[in-house]
């Protein structure tokens, strides 16, 4: 990569000042909320059954959007059209099914995790341990390794900081409030992060839109945005805008997501929003008096 293309991510004084104080601010919201609920097994996993639904919300959309999807789902949107919000779209009804199937359940039931659920429905210890050991890996692998990565590139091209260092700092200020304050400080900071996240993404897409010229003149440069490798060599197919980049809905057959994938990645959401964010929707005490 070029010193040049390098040099136009460098940013401003003023840009380093408002990283800082977002990182101070999400900080201090970690620390002052580790305070409460850290008296009990039930206020250090479920912050007390005392949250409102509004940040236990946040909390849960917090825990899905991240680093991973400003980097990594926007450039697979550059690369092959709008087909890939499918896989955002479909969590709105597995969401639902969470809110009106399974978390009654899981509050009637009265446990803290999936595992100790599992050990609850099937008796023995060794489905629970199974499943907390299979969560850890995975999480690592799939989610926590992908959120850091993406997180430590922006770090890293932003403010030119080493990328192992980078990561070892967000690991560092996630660690200091989650193990100190248990979920009632991830819940206020995932709360404080949902609001960032939405506001600066709404004002990044009016402002791109802005600056393309709108939607149809997104749609006409999307369609002439070529890579100049592509186009200095008639050997390579790659790199030419797909013909269906602006359908959610693909071919069966030759797309790189056809529809009837939507069956399977359901099978996924309901694995991800209805067992595996269990102890997030979990907090509200409305729901369980409502429940009973």
């Amino acid at each position: 990569m070029s010193e040049e293309v390098l040099a136009g991510t460098a940013l401003h004084w003023g840009d380093i000042l408002v990283i800082i104080a977002y990182f101070l601010f999400v900080i201090s919201v970690g620390i002052w909320s580790s305070r409460v609920n850290r008296g009990s097994i039930g206020g250090y996993f479920l912050a007390g059954r005392s949250m409102h639904w509004i940040p236990v919300g946040a909390s849960l959309f917090a825990s899905n959007i991240g680093s991973v999807h400003f980097v990594g789902l926007a450039g697979s949107g550059a690369a092959s059209g709008i087909g890939i919000a499918v896989y955002e779209l479909n969590a709105i009804f597995v969401v639902l099914l969470l809110g009106w199937l399974f978390v009654p359940v899981y509050t009637a039931s009265g446990v803290f995790t999936m595992p100790e659920y599992l050990r609850l429905r099937f008796g023995g210890q060794r489905i629970r341990v199974y499943l907390s050991v299979l969560a850890m890996l995975m999480y690592i692998f799939t989610k926590i390794s992908a959120d850091l990565y993406a997180g430590a590139i922006f770090l890293e091209q932003s403010m030119k900081w080493n990328i192992y260092w980078s990561i070892f700092l967000l690991l560092s200020i996630s660690a200091l409030f989650t193990i100190t304050g248990g979920l009632t400080a991830v819940i206020w900071t995932d709360f404080i992060q949902t609001l960032i996240m939405i506001i600066g993404a709404t004002t990044l897409c009016i402002l791109s839109f802005i600056k393309v010229g709108g939607l149809e003149a997104m749609k006409e440069k999307y369609i002439n945005a070529i890579p100049n490798s592509t186009l200095q060599n008639a050997n390579l197919t790659c790199g030419y805008p797909r013909d269906d980049y602006m359908h959610l809905f693909r071919d069966p057959v030759t797309a790189d997501l056809p529809w009837p994938g939507i069956i399977g990645l359901t099978i996924n959401s309901v694995w991800y929003w209805c067992a595996d964010q269990v102890r997030s929707s979990l907090q509200n005490s409305e729901l369980e008096c409502s429940s009973l």
